[in-house]
């Protein structure tokens, strides 16, 4: 190559690393942001997953701490005095009811708040409709029970859904469909074994036969 062509070649290669230089200046900012807000946004997570963590311990040594008191009255007083936020109160909402017999009608209104709220995990809401039509027995129409935990089965708690299911048909008479719903829970391969022994307990008080369920459910858990 010629003096002439490797001192154009030096020439442009200037002029390029001029323009990079140039577009550094008016442009680098945007790099020392991204930097920056890559940074802030790891450090913000790291501090709101340690702050989660912190009000999650928090919210549960309260809440045995309150159940650790030995009556039952001040059990509950305590249990309401627990501050909780989010998901907590659904969670707050049914530990309350699980202990009702201070306040039956109280427990089963938090469990209709938690069960009708939008905002709360389905599971929350599932658990809370299940434990209400329990609760509740006769003092709900049972056409609202069946309504309730017809909504629930297909999700986390169909087994023990279709197990109230099949005592309303008890309920209503209806003997010969609740041996067949219960039959179909003791075949069924998710079934525990706790869910198991009380389907199959009463199959039997209703005259039925419990099938063969060799290799049929799971450990009680």
């Amino acid at each position: 190559m010629s003096n002439p062509d490797s001192f154009i070649d030096e020439v442009t290669e200037e002029v390029r690393r001029d323009r990079l230089f140039a577009a550094f200046r008016k442009y680098g900012w945007i790099g020392g942001l991204v930097v920056v807000l890559v940074v802030g946004g790891t450090g913000w997570r790291e501090y709101s997953s340690a702050r989660d963590a912190a009000s999650a311990q928090a919210f549960g040594d309260a809440l045995l701490d309150a159940l650790d008191l030995g009556e039952e009255t001040a059990r509950a007083a305590a249990l309401a005095e627990v501050p909780a936020t989010g998901s907590q109160k659904a969670l707050k909402a049914l530990i309350l009811a699980s202990d009702p017999t201070a306040d039956k009608a109280g427990a089963l209104a938090a469990l209709a708040d938690v069960a009708a709220d939008a905002g709360e995990p389905q599971l929350y809401r599932d658990l809370a409709s299940l434990r209400r039509v329990m609760l509740a027995g006769a003092d709900l129409p049972l056409a609202d029970r069946r309504t309730a935990l017809q909504g629930i089965t297909g999700r986390a708690f169909d087994l023990l859904a279709r197990e109230q299911l099949a005592f309303l048909l008890i309920e209503e008479g209806k003997k010969d469909e609740a041996i067949s719903a219960l039959t179909a829970l003791v075949q069924d391969q998710a079934a525990p074994n706790g869910l198991i022994a009380r389907a199959s307990q009463v199959i039997v008080a209703l005259g039925g036969t419990v099938p063969d369920i060799a290799g049929a459910g799971t450990s009680a858990g």
